[in-house]
């Protein structure tokens, strides 16, 4: 009798809240809170993943967490394509604290979202720890290109077809050091580093592809928001 009161007790909680927050009497904390915009400078919850999965579908939510955590962000026009490659609600990547080259690389509204998160919770926290220096560039080999996947004649649409990817090939530290994914990756310190890095954007991006996942990402990380999960 006693537990089946406990039981009922316990269901009633979570019950009762879900209630309050439909009637709107309550919320949780913003970063908790799935209506809440996103602010990437909130420690991630497991709510964030969900945050950035809805600016797929509601892609305002996307350029209201930029809003809400402070950053401007470029916004460009639509541009349909009759070859299957459009660009739908785009930005100019700029980064927060390190900027990127060639600069002001086209992307997703949803992979500069991500780019924000990894940065700020997983890119310049490893480089602190590894070297006690932030980042302060980041070399990248581009985002959009209209093509299939390796550049194949057949088969799908690569996400870089629609700018929702981005090919990462180091980095340059506050101290002048340079990174590189193709020199440095499985090579002491430096590899620790990239290793953590690779392991950091996984928590933000959809898909990381680096030099574990086969030859052709040797010497870059490929990020990307697409369908298709994978940390390699």
């Amino acid at each position: 009798m006693f537990l089946r009161a406990l039981v009922s007790s316990l269901l009633l909680v979570p019950l009762t809240l879900v209630g309050l927050y439909v009637t709107g009497i309550w919320r949780p904390p913003p970063p908790w809170d799935p209506l809440a915009p996103l602010d990437f400078r909130d420690p991630p919850t497991p709510v964030t993943r969900w945050k950035l999965a809805r600016m797929e579908w509601q892609p305002e939510s996307c350029f209201a967490a930029f809003a809400a955590s402070g950053m401007t962000v470029a916004r460009l026009p639509d541009r349909p394509s009759e070859l299957g490659c459009p660009l739908e609600d785009t930005v100019r990547l700029t980064g927060e604290g390190a900027s990127l080259a060639p600069a002001g690389p086209v992307v997703t509204c949803p992979v500069a979202a991500a780019w924000a998160l990894f940065e700020h919770h997983a890119l310049q926290p490893a480089a602190e720890r590894h070297f006690g220096s932030r980042v302060t560039r980041v070399h990248h080999l581009g985002t959009y290109a209209c093509r299939n996947v390796y550049g194949r004649a057949e088969g799908r649409r690569s996400e870089h077809a629609t700018a929702n990817a981005l090919d990462i090939a180091g980095f340059t530290l506050g101290k002048g050091q340079e990174i590189r994914v193709v020199r440095d990756w499985g090579e002491g310190e430096a590899g620790a580093f990239l290793r953590e890095v690779r392991d950091g954007a996984c928590r933000f991006f959809r898909a990381v592809l680096g030099p574990d996942y086969n030859a052709a990402h040797r010497d870059h990380f490929h990020l990307d928001r697409g369908p298709w999960p994978r940390c390699s």
